[in-house]
């Protein structure tokens, strides 16, 4: 069985990612915190959330290792819980915060159609990745301070990007999309990445539910056939109750696996969709078959995650050039217990304690 004894101890011992600097891989802890303090209204979750982001503070309403000017759209992500914890405090540090990420956002390069860059070292690149990072925040921070235009420009961005990224022989969107057509990795004639990576579509449909439920179903409306598709063909791509391979589509592939973060992500998102009416009610064996792919229990009764890929991207990486082929992401190192995975596995079980469960769900 998983318990939230899992989640509790490990963010009781949890160490920032990027050694104390704001990032977003602290940023899905913080989501999954969040979440289960959402759906369980136990103090303790709230109490690991605020330890967690108040030591990424610093004075002057100022956040650890951050620089507005790498105009680096990951760093938008954990500003939610900057958002979350304003409302629950009324501390004006966390709006302050929470200022200085949408300052990053009001002078952030985009693509000549009008989406942000995923980074500035990445030009007139779009990645799915970064639809996550940012359209969230942007919408609640819009919600925040009384800005209807943002909440428009988000929608108006995903519209585009969905656009530019969709590959019709598939029914999937592809991990990255260059606009000026100079990355090896991309299409000389469409601009895009060459395979479907599990957790890039990971990132769009947990970007996908979240803005519905922050927007609601009239503003959602022009995206709304687009998320039912792309749910309806994740639930085909299963490669067992609740598991998705890290190259999703080609299950033939030798050495394609279970990855279980996008797993985790997939299963959220679908269970998000539910409570949403995006799609029909969820087989009960969604969250029980992923935790039968990703938890492990050692001799002395402790459980991991495991079937975590470390990282993935495209371009340019320490040294190295990920040119977006199936066979590259294979190659990438495969971890236990990364924030990654473990973040998506508590907004899991969060949805899980909202929508039918209490407290225990079977780990297969």
């Amino acid at each position: 069985m998983l318990c939230d004894d899992f989640f509790a101890d490990y963010v009781a011992g949890y160490k920032p990612y990027k050694g104390g600097g704001w990032c977003y891989e602290d940023g899905l802890i913080y989501r999954g915190l969040e979440l289960m303090h959402l759906a369980s209204g136990q103090e303790r979750w709230l109490t690991h959330l605020k330890r967690l982001v108040d030591a990424r503070i610093q004075p002057g309403s100022k956040l650890a290792g951050y620089t507005l000017s790498e105009y680096n759209i990951d760093n938008i992500r954990p500003g939610g819980a900057l958002l979350y914890l304003q409302a629950l405090t009324g501390d004006s540090r966390y709006l302050a915060c929470a200022d200085l990420l949408a300052k990053q956002l009001e002078s952030h390069p985009r693509t000549r159609s009008g989406v942000y860059w995923h980074k500035l070292r990445y030009p007139w690149q779009i990645w799915l990745d970064g639809l996550y990072m940012a359209a969230p925040f942007q919408i609640g921070y819009a919600h925040v301070r009384g800005r209807p235009d943002l909440v428009t420009d988000s929608i108006n961005q995903l519209e585009t990007a969905l656009d530019h990224t969709y590959v019709p022989e598939t029914g999937l969107y592809a991990h990255g999309f260059d606009e000026a057509r100079e990355q090896s990795w991309a299409d000389p004639v469409t601009g895009l990445s060459k395979a479907h990576w599990g957790r890039a579509l990971g990132w769009l449909a947990m970007c996908l539910v979240d803005v519905a439920d922050l927007i609601g179903p009239d503003a959602f409306a022009p995206l709304r056939g687009r998320t039912v598709d792309l749910l309806t063909r994740l639930r085909e791509l299963q490669a067992g109750p609740g598991q998705w391979l890290q190259v999703i589509d080609q299950p033939g592939l030798p050495g394609n696996y279970v990855e279980t973060s996008a797993s985790a992500m997939f299963v959220y998102a679908l269970e998000r969709a539910a409570t949403l009416g995006l799609v029909s009610d969820t087989p009960p064996d969604l969250l029980s078959g992923l935790c039968g792919a990703a938890i492990r229990e050692d001799a002395t009764g402790r459980q991991s995650m495991a079937g975590i890929c470390e990282v993935a991207g495209l371009g340019g990486f320490e040294g190295t050039y990920r040119d977006g082929s199936p066979g590259y992401y294979l190659s990438e190192k495969v971890v236990d217990n990364d924030p990654k995975g473990i973040g998506p596995l508590m907004m899991c079980m969060a949805m899980v304690k909202m929508s039918r469960m209490e407290d225990l769900v079977p780990a297969g």
